[in-house]
């Protein structure tokens, strides 16, 4: 049975991913190719060079990370894709090549990630998606504890959640398992960082 934390989280989580593949369903295709191309100043502040950058890939609805994954890539940073060996392991990261298509890319139990047998690596600096998020960092993710598992043993990285701005919410139910973010990024605001 749901305690009332969860079930008011999940209530939310549906809410607001009803509300975020509305928004984004409405942007025209041009407006779309426009956001979310590259990192604006204060978030390439957050990614130290030679660091490598854990990016996801977006489904619908999701603000989208591939632009800045491309962006990235051709700074010279090492970007990374999450991976799964099944739908109840744990997370990890896999270097991700080729960001400009998809070639080094398997259907994995989330949808693409890179080929087992890539590369694993631990990066530094973490974007995240978001189903919600609050301007002090807090987040709520699709509700499977994939990056809060992941964020819990590498207290070190840098994360920095990704998101439209009718996400954003004035407060969000927590658990002491949910780790809230470095900073969040919208087509119009940089919230952060935070401690």
């Amino acid at each position: 049975m749901l305690d009332e934390v969860q079930q008011r989280k999940q209530a939310l989580r549906s809410e607001m991913r009803k509300l975020r593949r509305d928004y984004a369903a409405s942007l025209d295709d041009g407006t779309r190719a426009l956001l979310f191309r590259r990192p604006p100043g204060p978030v390439m502040e957050l990614v130290p060079p030679g660091a490598i950058v854990g990016v996801y890939y977006d489904i619908p609805g999701e603000a989208p990370a591939r632009g800045y994954a491309r962006f990235l890539h051709e700074l010279g940073y090492t970007v990374a894709l999450p991976a799964f060996t099944g739908k109840t392991a744990p997370m990890h990261f896999r270097e991700w090549s080729d960001p400009f298509g998809e070639s080094d890319l398997e259907n994995g139990p989330y949808g693409p990630q890179p080929i087992a047998g890539d590369s694993e690596v631990e990066p530094d600096v973490v974007f995240v998606p978001l189903v919600a998020f609050t301007e002090t960092g807090e987040r709520m993710g699709q509700g499977a504890a994939h990056y809060d598992g992941w964020l819990a043993g590498h207290p070190d990285a840098v994360t920095i959640g990704m998101a439209w701005d009718v996400q954003k919410v004035d407060h969000l139910p927590t658990e002491p398992h949910d780790i809230p973010l470095r900073a969040i990024v919208t087509p119009s605001q940089f919230y952060g960082p935070f401690a």
